[in-house]
């Protein structure tokens, strides 16, 4: 069988501790055989250290110069769109980290490349592919929670602002918290919750520890030039009745040191996921039920393996394009409601 040709649009951290390992661990199925970043030596370093023939300057000589059969895009969100749009048009599959991008016109016309295109765009939403989250749908699926009406979602750190990257600058990246781990939690819950039409949003943002020096869990930051929130907060309504409520900071004063967490409250049942733990009232008692064994996964890789199956059988099954526009519909939504003291209705 032949291997899919993969090449990488840049060469930061997320291309080369997680996806270029990925793709090397089923080398059998495919083979990276370019890396592109303007940073031309570090395309060039991790190249030669990783045994892929060509480093490119950029994804648009890439995509002209070597034929390619799916791409993965690990740059700053402001440069998702164009270089998955590109990707695209050049007859490539196309895996983007998360966020889609940096706001709803952005993720649809993402979207609408993916179906003019007829090839598949999938989002790097890894949470999904955790143990814990598919026992759980595994749940939900046979009927064992009910009707799914309510959802939680925290993704919280204590001093947990990225002392690397461009995490802290809105022009890059869109915003702060919300768009870079709350979005992985608003993800997982939409989809226990079976992606639900959002209808409206209320949402409020804070910005009260990162534009000042204190302490890093997570390296220096550059707090003159804090442009993000530092933690948003927000409520999501959706047209069948359902609502959900969202905390996520990268610096706040609480007592965990991180949360990640998603809870579901069903009519027949609810969990907590994160340790996953699940709650019934079953024979007039009521029960919490956890699992005995979980089998330990990379969700990263099985998220680009998963990629990969799609890729071949031409049908993706896992955060597809149209949920990535849903995802950031509510993001944008969220942000729009903090600007505007409001709520907005999507």
């Amino acid at each position: 069988m032949k291997r899919l040709k993969i090449g990488l649009i840049g060469a930061g951290g997320i291309a080369e501790d997680v996806h270029l390992p990925a793709y090397q661990a089923i080398s059998t199925q495919v083979e990276v055989v370019a890396i592109a970043d303007v940073a031309y030596d570090r395309a060039k370093r991790l190249a030669k250290q990783s045994d892929v023939p060509h480093a490119f300057d950029s994804y648009e000589r890439m995509l002209k110069e070597v034929e390619l059969d799916a791409i993965s895009v690990c740059v700053p969100n402001k440069f998702h769109k164009d270089a998955v749009i590109a990707g695209l048009e050049a007859g490539c599959h196309v895996l983007c980290e998360k966020p889609p991008a940096m706001n709803q016109q952005e993720a649809k016309s993402m979207e609408a490349a993916a179906h003019k295109a007829g090839k598949l765009l999938m989002y790097g939403f890894h949470y999904r592919f955790q143990s814990e989250t598919q026992v759980a749908k595994r749940f939900i699926d046979a009927g064992e929670f009910g009707d799914i009406y309510a959802a939680r979602v925290q993704a919280l750190r204590r001093r947990g602002i990225p002392g690397w990257g461009v995490f802290t600058n809105k022009d890059l990246q869109g915003g702060g918290p919300l768009i870079d781990i709350g979005v992985h939690m608003l993800d997982t819950a939409l989809y226990l919750m079976g992606y639900p039409e959002p209808k409206m949003v209320l949402g409020q943002t804070h910005q009260q520890l990162g534009t000042r020096r204190g302490v890093g869990l997570l390296g220096d930051w550059d707090y003159e030039n804090f442009s993000v929130e530092d933690m948003a907060v927000g409520m999501v309504t959706f047209t069948n009745g359902a609502s959900l409520v969202l905390e996520t900071a990268f610096a706040a004063n609480i007592e965990s040191k991180e949360t990640m967490q998603v809870s579901l409250m069903g009519n027949q049942g609810g969990a907590d996921l994160f340790p996953l733990k699940m709650y019934q009232e079953k024979f007039e008692t009521l029960i919490d039920v956890t699992p005995a064994y979980l089998p330990e996964v990379n969700a990263h890789q099985k998220e680009i393996h998963t990629f990969i199956q799609n890729c071949m059988t031409g049908h993706i099954t896992d955060a597809n394009a149209n949920q990535g526009t849903i995802v950031q519909t509510i993001i944008d939504g969220l942000y729009q409601s903090a600007e505007s003291g409001e709520a907005i209705k999507l």
